[in-house]
């Protein structure tokens, strides 16, 4: 029995070694592709499909409440039936609000859930990425939320496009990862696309940013705007891809992580068998 368990050991090694995981995949909203965006369910979901982590998006109530949500008002996800602007609308008022039957008719009754909701279910060894949608005045209100969360500091990444909240999060919560967000347009089909990578390094200069969040745009990022993020000393994230190309794209560039809304099907394109 010694003798076989000899033999049996480097072969167990060289199988387990065959099969590599892909990217760290963030779910964006959670598996929103099925679940209704930015709910407990939607985060749920994306726990039990695999996700390294999950995205959700950040706003301050009229009342001071910190809640999950992505767009300004609510029409999308009530359907027009009881449209509120999240900034000027109480907790009490959003929350008795269904946002979940606009996706599906099972998800019925589904509410806005706040940060510290969210918070409490992250697991062991996951990840959140918090997205915030409004400006500086959030990053009190959110401190003492995430310090106190039990969540230790690795399991926490801030991320948004306002460069004062990425610089205010940087200078008074240093423990946590912090991403500068950005996408790109062109003024004209002929003209260059904006930010430029000088811009984008500027930008993560200036805030103190640990990482760069960038749209999945390809005609913007190849292997010198990878090279020239990198010699930064940042990390890559991309969002949000639902592709099997483009995931395939973004992990041979290594990127630190893929946002998708569809993790389980990202994690099963971007794992790889060695030959």
């Amino acid at each position: 029995m010694r003798i076989a368990f000899q033999y049996f050991l480097p072969c167990l090694m060289l199988l387990c070694s065959t099969v590599t995981q892909g990217q760290f995949i963030v779910a964006h909203r959670g598996a929103s592709h099925e679940a209704p965006e930015n709910t407990l369910a939607s985060f749920k979901l994306a726990w039990e499909e695999g996700a390294d982590a999950i995205e959700g998006d950040f706003y301050l109530t009229k009342d001071g409440r910190v809640v999950c949500f992505h767009d300004k008002t609510t029409k999308k996800v009530t359907s027009g039936k009881k449209e509120l602007t999240i900034a000027d609308a109480t907790f009490e008022e959003l929350r008795s609000l269904d946002v979940g039957t606009w996706k599906n008719e099972k998800y019925a009754g589904e509410q806005i859930p706040t940060l510290v909701e969210v918070l409490e279910i992250i697991p062991e060894g996951k990840k959140i990425f918090v997205e915030i949608k409004c400006g500086p005045e959030i990053v009190p209100v959110i401190k003492p939320q995430l310090e106190e969360s039990g969540l230790k500091p690795e399991q926490i990444v801030i991320i948004c496009f306002n460069e004062a909240v990425i610089t205010e999060c940087r200078k008074v919560m240093p423990q946590y990862k912090a991403s500068w967000l950005t996408s790109y347009k062109q003024e004209t089909k002929l003209s260059s696309w904006k930010p430029s990578v000088e811009e984008v390094l500027e930008s993560l200069k200036r805030t103190g940013a640990t990482g760069l969040g960038t749209n999945g745009n390809l005609l913007v990022i190849d292997q010198c705007f990878v090279n020239a993020i990198r010699n930064a000393g940042v990390e890559l994230h991309v969002w949000t891809i639902n592709g099997e190309v483009p995931a395939h794209t973004f992990k041979n560039f290594k990127f630190d992580s893929i946002t998708t809304d569809q993790p389980r099907f990202i994690r099963e394109v971007i794992e790889v068998k060695s030959e």
